[in-house]
């Protein structure tokens, strides 16, 4: 017998013998978060009660314009808050993601989450607690001074009997007062306290590891998901793509689909979709409606090709940091040089290949208030976005985050917003839109496909005199991460929003200083201009990966040609110290030998070896050493161990923490060694885990060592893709190591292994 049986059927039958488990999905669901807000004061960002309140019981509630993508961001905030507040990290709660209950702080984007976003409710707490303490100063009689506060308990120094709770002072009640805001909205939101933030000397929460508090319903299936949502009168909405990316539908035979029952086509220019009751009903439909399209030339170079047209395309932007070296002086420079060291490096396009396609639910009411489920991690902007192909008014839509796949920087959530909006308006209910999975991952955006190449030039003593890092690649911002434009938006493309790229890259985050250096870069134009399923922007930790493997490899290519160790090599070029700390910590904690050339160690046809790698990410420092074997018969390449020194400021939860850089390695492990989007002259062939494979259970790491580098004394930094920078990187030197053989292309599949070992 062959049973086939999913996770969420087994749990509920479960459920009924150890615990109450309420299936995710119905309606009310859908409304639970647009309860409670009526009495709330209109949200404003200069008001203390648009981040802070207190309830009766005198626990606080944070609301948090940011959101938690797996990782427990909401369990740092509210110790963040909670330190401030004088409260266990228990009795604060985060309500985060909805644009009705939080201002915009710019979603989850950057490793911001808690260097700003965090930093921001931390300082709005700072803000409740002075105030709080005022209030009680004239209920208890007391100066100010002569107040102590411990779990939300004020009392005076010298009397302990004279005291009051925060919920006696005004639980259930909202903040009547202003505080300092920058005017700036997004990720750069700030607020300022009139109160003095703690001193980390007399810090209790921050440096726990307070649990995280989304795993039980998440593992029993009870948690609300923005898949399970459902609303009275919804019907569900797929879109038909085009066989050859931009084409667009010429003609359809609606008749072709008559036999569904409920079927209604949707066409708005290039954008055709059908909606239905059920939803197995609207994906026959999208198989079956009979369409024509129009004869659009194959816009795409062949896969082999890429590289090549990236190379000898024409520049439509060039940036980079030239900021310590005019193109005179490095030119000299390389003139004066007696030996020339060069390499280039080539890295893939790279999709998110999320666990579930972008899913939206939106109810277009145009005399009232839009609604948007989104699994999107700016839900914010999402709404935006929304409103705009809709023709709205920001504030007539409501935005609300219901958790969905992870969501690694700019997915088809929100591409899957509004398409769901463009339905809903046109058959006048609310519209449940789910892209298929071939359609998630071909059609999402992709991170861009690049070229490096890395010159050094040496002096007669092996110096370093001249370094020149040059990048060329497609935009990082064809479309833009926000989602907040029609134009950024694919659907919204399809129906005549014309994209506006940013025409834009970046360079390498490292302190290395030589004599004359310069940093480039050359952004080409898109094959395709608008609707296309390689559209570029940001992936986690965006350009990171692909930027510092051509950086940190050509280090090392560098300091083998020099003869001098790679570590050895990393510490007398980098300026910074924390780098410096983070460099040494890691190779101190993985027992790092010294080498100056590959070592070549076997184990029968196991080849094994150690590489290194290090980067900052606004403001944050990492270094690695990974250690990996490799197959010589096959070409596999295992990333078996990997030792991680991290510096991101002050320690707020070392487990959560841990676990991040941990899901960091592992992401960027099945990048580096398996993620590349196939395709060919007509459209993206990469459309599932078959065709586009990432890396599974039995391919992960076996260690992960964490060095965590605890600055009490330095505000959080970010720290939700720093670690996955250096990855790609420290394992293509570990394969030198291992193999004497140099990858310069990325992924290392066991292909180009074995061409490299040939």
């Amino acid at each position: 017998m062959n049973h086939q049986i999913n996770r969420r059927h087994f749990l509920a039958g479960a459920g009924a013998l150890t615990v109450s488990v309420v299936l995710p999905g119905v309606e009310a669901r859908a409304f639970v978060a647009t309860a409670g807000t009526a009495l709330r004061p209109p949200l404003d960002p200069k008001r203390l009660a648009s981040y802070i309140s207190i309830n009766t019981d005198g626990s606080a509630v944070a609301y948090f314009g940011k959101m938690d993508m797996g990782q427990g961001t909401d369990v740092g905030v509210a110790q963040m808050v909670a330190e401030e507040l004088d409260l266990p990290a228990e009795r604060v709660h985060i309500v985060m993601g909805d644009t009705g209950t939080s201002v915009n702080q710019g979603g989850a984007s950057g490793s911001t989450g808690v260097q700003m976003g965090g930093v921001a409710l931390r300082n709005a707490a700072a803000e409740a607690r002075l105030i709080l303490v005022e209030m009680a100063a004239k209920h208890l009689g007391v100066a100010v001074d002569d107040l102590t506060v411990d779990n939300g308990m004020i009392s005076a120094k010298n009397d302990p009997a004279k005291r009051v709770s925060y919920g006696e002072l005004i639980g259930g009640r909202w903040f009547d007062a202003e505080i300092g805001w920058n005017g700036l909205m997004g990720n750069p939101l700030g607020l300022k306290t009139r109160a003095k933030l703690k001193d980390p000397k007399t810090y209790k929460v921050y440096g726990k590891s307070a649990p995280r508090r989304d795993v039980a319903a998440k593992v029993l299936g009870n948690a609300d998901m923005v898949i399970d949502i459902k609303l009275p009168g919804m019907l569900h909405g797929r879109t038909i793509m085009p066989p050859v990316a931009g084409a667009v539908p010429v003609s359809f035979d609606e008749s072709s689909v008559k036999h569904i029952p409920g079927v209604k086509v949707v066409h708005e220019k290039g954008f055709l979709g059908v909606v239905a009751p059920r939803e197995w009903d609207a994906i026959k439909a999208s198989r079956e409606l009979k369409v024509t399209w129009s004869d659009a030339k194959p816009a795409f170079v062949e896969q082999k090709d890429i590289y090549r047209h990236i190379l000898n395309a024409s520049v439509a932007k060039s940036g980079g940091d030239k900021a310590n070296t005019e193109k005179a002086k490095l030119d000299e420079a390389f003139k004066g040089a007696v030996r020339i060291v060069e390499a280039t490096y080539e890295f893939p396009f790279q999709s998110h290949a999320s666990f579930t396609p972008g899913i939206a639910v939106v109810d277009y009411q145009p005399n009232g208030i839009t609604t948007l489920w989104t699994g999107s991690q700016k839900p914010h902007y999402a709404a935006d976005g929304v409103a705009n192909i809709l023709g709205l008014k920001s504030e007539q839509v409501r935005g609300i985050w219901t958790p969905g796949a992870g969501c690694y920087g700019r997915n088809d959530a929100g591409d899957a917003a509004v398409g769901a909006a463009i339905l809903s308006k046109a058959v006048g209910k609310p519209v449940r839109y789910q892209m298929m999975r071939h359609e998630g991952t071909g059609w999402d955006p992709k991170s861009p496909a690049s070229v490096h190449r890395v010159r050094a030039g040496l002096d007669k003593d092996n110096k370093v005199i001249a370094w020149h890092f040059h990048s060329k690649s497609f935009d990082r911002l064809n479309v833009h991460s926000n989602e907040s434009n029609a134009a950024d938006n694919l659907f919204g493309q399809m129906t005549g929003a014309k994209p506006k790229p940013q025409l834009t890259y970046g360079t390498p985050a490292e302190s290395y200083r030589f004599p004359a250096k310069a940093l480039t870069w050359d952004v080409i134009p898109p094959m395709l201009e608008h609707s296309s399923p390689l559209r570029t922007s940001h992936l986690r930790d965006p350009l990171g990966p692909e930027i510092h493997f051509a950086s940190e490899s050509f280090v090392d290519e560098v300091a083998f040609a020099i003869g001098v160790d790679p570590i050895d090599f990393r510490l007398q070029h980098a300026e910074n110290a924390r780098d410096k700390d983070v460099i040494r910590a890691a190779a101190e904690k993985s027992g790092w030998q010294k080498h100056t050339a590959a070592r070549r160690q076997r184990r029968g046809d196991i080849a094994f070896g150690h590489g290194v790698a290090y980067a900052q990410r606004n403001g944050t420092r990492v270094a690695i050493v990974a250690e990996v074997e490799v197959n010589l018969k096959t070409g596999a390449v295992w990333g078996k161990k990997f030792t991680v020194a991290h510096d991101c400021g002050v320690v707020i939860n070392p487990q959560l923490l841990t676990q991040t850089i941990e899901g960091n390695i592992v992401q960027a492990l099945s990048r580096a060694t398996l993620e590349e989007v196939k395709f060919d002259g007509k459209n993206v062939l990469s459309v599932d885990w078959e065709t586009y494979p990432i890396l599974d259970i039995t391919q992960k790491p076996e260690t992960i060592d964490v060095v965590l580098i605890n600055r009490q004394e330095l505000p959080p930094t970010g720290a939700g893709e720093g670690s996955m920078r250096p990855v790609t990187a420290a394992v293509a030197n570990a394969i030198y190591d291992a193999t004497g053989i140099r990858i310069r292309q990325a992924p290392f599949t066991p292909e180009r292994i074995r061409a490299g070992l040939a």
